[in-house]
């Protein structure tokens, strides 16, 4: 049986990491598989992706690191994307990863106006979802969580915008008919949210922000979170009878 991959882009912080675990973790946890069916490629530290047609899908995690930067591994991983998306290999990106796929395929990437959002956002589902092998399953607003500073500002000719939060209008891209890309955090727990607002506790007060009132707002994003397993399920990486997340 082939792989599936988890694109590791980044990493939690020590603080978090050594409490809640770290992204291909949360990210087995929410897509339900069983650790011997995951590769995890570390692509910042130089490990080489394999051929798409060697994998079952791939996950492309979030990263301290901005698509802007343009390092040299992120712009070999946004090379394998277009590869992969050439095959239709089923791909799943979050926060960076959704940032990067944008990029790979002819989006913009930049800083978002008016700061970073970080919390548990309202997201609005939009009427593009209605027909959606995947959205079409959500309802018309649901919770999901945030954090980042970048974000795609013009999505890739031909993307359907599936959802949107207040500030952030691109919060559920689908690129094609196997591949999809969030710049929500649907791997989080609340937990680990409550965990990164502690941590940027001191740039969201700069920002102008309250800390205290986000972190008050947090709460579970169960509608969220079983987009991994319903993704995984709808491309044959969990059985369909296995228990929904």
């Amino acid at each position: 049986m082939k792989p599936v991959l988890i694109i590791r882009t980044g990493r939690a912080p020590d603080n978090i990491r050594g409490r809640h675990g770290d992204f291909p973790h949360w990210f087995r946890l929410g897509a339900q598989l069983r650790p011997q069916q995951l590769q995890i490629i570390d692509v910042t530290v130089g490990e080489a992706l394999p051929p798409p047609q060697d994998v079952a899908g791939a996950v492309i995690t979030g990263s301290a690191a901005m698509v802007t930067e343009r390092l040299a591994w992120s712009e070999r991983t946004a090379g394998w994307i277009r590869n992969a998306m050439d095959v239709e290999l089923p791909l799943f990106g979050v926060c960076y990863g959704h940032q990067l796929m944008a990029h790979a395929l002819g989006g913009r990437v930049d800083y978002l106006p008016g700061g970073r959002e970080i919390g548990t956002q309202p997201i609005e589902v939009l009427d593009d979802a209605a027909t959606d092998p995947l959205a079409s399953s959500l309802p018309a607003s649901f919770r999901a969580h945030t954090t980042h500073e970048q974000s795609v500002l013009e999505p890739p000719r031909g993307a359907a915008v599936l959802a949107r939060s207040a500030r952030e209008p691109h919060q559920l891209l689908r690129h094609g008919p196997q591949a999809i890309s969030t710049q929500f955090h649907p791997e989080f727990n609340a937990d680990v949210m409550r965990a990164y607002i502690k941590r940027k506790h001191a740039d969201m007060q700069r920002e102008g922000a309250d800390p205290q009132q986000v972190f008050g707002s947090v709460a579970a994003t169960p509608v969220a979170r079983r987009l991994l397993s319903q993704f995984a399920r709808r491309h044959g990486w969990i059985h369909a009878d296995a228990v929904s997340g």
